[in-house]
């Protein structure tokens, strides 16, 4: 275990700590609430049952992310859309770190539908064997390929229905190709994009679908491109499935999330005061 995963695993034990205070009260003392109140506030996300925010909160998030980060990327290592799909399905229930530390040497081999499918699934297996699953994503990349090469002039298309045909492909992983390869304004829910939303009640669903169409309707159309991108780099770094850093989240104050850590000296809520929240 590095340094920093030890200074991160303290900071996520502590149940006190300083964290900077916005405005004129300067430092204040954040405490993290209890088990019990977290677990009833969990209830209520797993419902969907928080209130939606306005559309004056809504969009002044999306600004406060924006100005943090004008031009969001994807973490996925890619050069073209090819690889970036390459890339996407070798993601699915494995971490972008874990699939960056694979496709270098891959592309190095074989970066285009023809050169993938001149590997061949055993060979292809051997080279991605650290991804989970990569016995099933070599039979599905070989088949994407030659499908691309047979029906697509080995092209990428930008077209959801083409896309969503090929072996892998999903919903999450034509959203992730149009919108990163192609400009086009979709948002890919996966597990931080659904987290984020349910628990701060920006939009509530019980299904990443239903969840996606949500975030369609309410995100002001012109934050629409880059907020996938956003709302997964605030998942995967600050709202935190275990431990949420709220005193580093830059929406503190507008999330609807009856467990969060606020920055004040006050005494926690009592578990039934979550209900007030809904």
């Amino acid at each position: 275990m590095t340094k920093k995963n030890i200074r991160q695993r303290r900071a996520a034990a502590s149940f006190s700590f300083r964290a900077s205070g916005a405005g004129k009260g300067g430092n204040k003392t954040a405490k993290v609430k209890g088990a019990k109140i977290r677990a009833a506030a969990g209830q209520v996300v797993a419902a969907a049952a928080l209130p939606q925010w306005t559309t004056v909160k809504i969009a002044e998030a999306f600004r406060r992310l924006a100005a943090a980060d004008p031009a969001p990327r994807s973490e996925l290592k890619h050069a073209d859309p090819f690889t970036l799909l390459v890339a996407v399905v070798l993601s699915a229930q494995a971490t972008d770190a874990g699939v960056n530390k694979v496709t270098p040497n891959l592309f190095k081999r074989a970066d285009t539908p023809q050169k993938i499918a001149a590997l061949g699934e055993a060979r292809l297996a051997e080279l991605i064997k650290t991804i989970g699953l990569y016995r099933t994503k070599a039979k599905n990349l070989i088949a994407l390929s030659q499908r691309l090469i047979a029906e697509h002039g080995g092209k990428v298309p930008r077209d959801r229905a083409a896309l969503e045909a090929l072996p892998g492909v999903g919903r999450k992983t034509a959203n992730v190709v149009l919108n990163v390869a192609f400009g086009e304004p979709t948002i890919a829910v996966d597990t931080h994009i659904f987290r984020v939303a349910n628990r701060t009640g920006l939009a509530g669903g019980r299904t990443p679908f239903e969840v996606e169409m949500k975030l369609m309707q309410v995100v002001p159309e012109r934050y629409r491109l880059h907020a996938h991108h956003w709302l997964i780099l605030h998942g995967r770094y600050v709202c935190l499935a275990r431990r949420p850093r709220c005193e580093k989240c830059l929406i503190a104050d507008l999330c609807k999330w009856p467990g969060k850590t606020t920055l004040s000296a006050s005494v926690d809520a009592t578990p039934e005061a979550v209900g007030s929240a809904q």
